[in-house]
């Protein structure tokens, strides 16, 4: 069952930018820890950004993804910009109900369907 739902996938040249956004249908989850993950064709799921009571970025994205969130429009936000092609992945949104911000999905409850993102060169 989907119970995140993810927007703003698509197609950029690199160098451009795109802003994912989550949303949580029926749900509020200010007090929830908030994550992005993202997997490529033939890779295992890798954290990209985590928000709790502090901003948290995977070395490959940091200073080029921005993780912010909406608590009043229940929204999780990724700013993505000067992206690359091996940012090419389905990204996913995640909610870990402990509010402690983890790197592992394993550690997050709530996942969205993942939209796709793709880098061309």
């Amino acid at each position: 069952q989907v119970q995140l739902v993810e927007f703003g996938g698509g197609l950029v040249q690199a160098g451009g930018s795109l802003r994912l956004s989550c949303v949580a249908p029926g749900r509020t989850f200010s007090h929830y820890a908030m994550g992005w993950f993202r997997q490529a064709p033939g890779k295992e799921r890798e954290f990209v950004a985590g928000i709790g009571s502090v901003a948290h970025y995977a070395d490959s994205v940091k200073g080029r993804f921005t993780i912010s969130r909406d608590n009043a429009k229940n929204t999780v936000y990724l700013q993505m910009t000067s992206l690359k092609p091996e940012d090419t992945a389905v990204y996913y949104c995640a909610g870990d109900t402990t509010g402690h911000m983890s790197t592992s999905p394993r550690d997050y409850t709530y996942w969205g369907q993942g939209t796709q993102v793709t880098v061309s060169s």
